[in-house]
């Protein structure tokens, strides 16, 4: 049976920017497990930031005892939502189809697909692909006001600059997924991210002029900074779920370094911590914000849902060894690689390893080879956490740690890596 007040605690995490009536889906959710999708577009070779608020939402959803359809768009990948920025590039099928298969996976770690609310996943290529156009424009486009598409926030932004026939009907394909999934599967509650809300209600619309039935829709807010800038990325690009894409150790880092007046919100909405802990975690972050006992948290438990315990452990150990409080021998080689890209690193030949001095300039700990002289003198630099006092000192292969990498710092805080090639 599922829990009547998860609308309750959804409102609490912060994560209802919009809904088609809260009275109404709250009753709704407290009738029985209510099924429920979300859909996510193969649009690149991985998820981001963004998408796991989803990814999370439905499994609060489902322990709340609801039956999650977890949609990956082959179908929708093919063309993409409409960007205020322009059109999308159009991928090939084989390249949607690979991206299709990534995407299933990390969405699969998350839900449950066993027991009485078992997910399902769910394709919408499946049930356009053999679609016809007359059948598509007769049964779906006809209960479509030209008008009302044009007063989509995202369409009038493009009208100017041209938007293509292509992405402008986008809209009916989304709304074609929540109308067969309604039929098929008894599916009446549809949810995703508040720059969707056009395509949810449309989907919700569909479903009363069609069928002459109710559905129900929610949007979670967009995640932003405290200057309103979107949250999802790093200076390297979004903040991909893939470990290719970005490591753990660069993910972690992310997290850790989110601003205090932010730690309670993404607490909130990305960890599954409980209200009493949230509030200390606010408290301690409040008055010792120097401990950073929230961004701590917050790192531990987003990283450990998205990459693992290990990984999690990984990224802490990295991150103490490189700033001289742990061992760099017993990180990964995969991990100490991470941290010192992320961190900015610089590359030598391994035939002929350059100077301690020469090696402070190359990776940019020192502006010249006097500068770096002078850190070596004052003891402010360290080759593999140990303190170098000879400024002609030439490392050898055998301080290679991982057996590609020298790690340099100066002082307390500032730290890079040179790869031995």
């Amino acid at each position: 049976m599922s829990t009547p007040n998860v609308l309750d605690e959804l409102q609490w995490r912060g994560l209802i920017a919009h809904a088609t009536d809260l009275d109404a889906l709250r009753s709704h959710l407290g009738q029985g497990s209510v099924r429920f999708y979300v859909g996510f577009d193969p649009t690149a070779p991985s998820l981001h930031m963004g998408h796991l608020v989803q990814i999370l939402t439905a499994r609060r959803l489902q322990q709340a005892g609801h039956t999650p359809y977890a949609l990956v768009g082959g179908a929708t990948g093919m063309i993409g939502d409409p960007k205020e920025t322009g059109e999308r590039t159009l991928n090939s099928l084989d390249t949607v189809k690979d991206w299709v298969e990534k995407v299933r996976g990390q969405i699969e770690p998350f839900l449950s697909f066993e027991g009485a609310n078992a997910a399902t996943m769910v394709n919408n290529y499946d049930w356009t692909a053999s679609l016809s156009v007359i059948d598509f424009l007769r049964d779906i486009g006809k209960h479509f006001p030209v008008n009302r598409m044009l007063a989509r926030d995202v369409v009038r932004s493009r009208l100017e600059a041209g938007i293509s026939y292509t992405e402008f009907s986008y809209v009916l394909l989304q709304s074609l997924d929540f109308l067969n999934l309604h039929r098929d599967h008894g599916v009446t509650l549809q949810f995703g991210g508040s720059d969707q809300w056009g395509n949810l209600t449309a989907g919700v619309d569909l479903i009363r002029r069609a069928d002459g039935e109710r559905a129900h829709a929610i949007a979670t807010p967009l995640m932003t900074r405290s200057d309103g800038t979107k949250y999802g990325k790093t200076e390297g690009g979004a903040l991909w779920l893939d470990p290719e894409m970005l490591s753990p150790y660069a993910f972690h880092q992310f997290w850790l370094n989110v601003e205090d007046e932010k730690v309670g919100e993404l607490l909130r909405v990305f960890t599954f911590l409980r209200r009493g802990e949230i509030a200390d975690l606010e408290r301690l972050t409040a008055e010792e914000p120097w401990k950073r006992a929230g961004q701590k948290a917050l790192a531990d438990e987003v990283t450990t849902l998205v990459h693992g315990a290990d990984e999690t452990e990984q990224a802490k150990a990295a991150a103490a060894a490189l700033f001289g409080g742990g061992d760099l021998h017993a990180l990964s080689t995969t991990t100490l690689a991470a941290a010192l890209r992320e961190a900015g690193a610089a590359s030598v030949s391994r035939e002929a390893l350059p100077s301690i001095v020469d090696l402070f300039v190359e990776a940019g700990l020192a502006k010249s080879k006097g500068e770096a002289r002078r850190t070596v003198s004052e003891g402010g630099a360290y080759l593999n956490n140990v303190r170098v006092e000879d400024p002609d000192h030439v490392p050898t292969t055998d301080d290679l740690v991982g057996g590609s990498w020298l790690v340099l710092r100066r002082g307390k805080k500032h730290f890079a890596g040179v790869e031995a090639r």
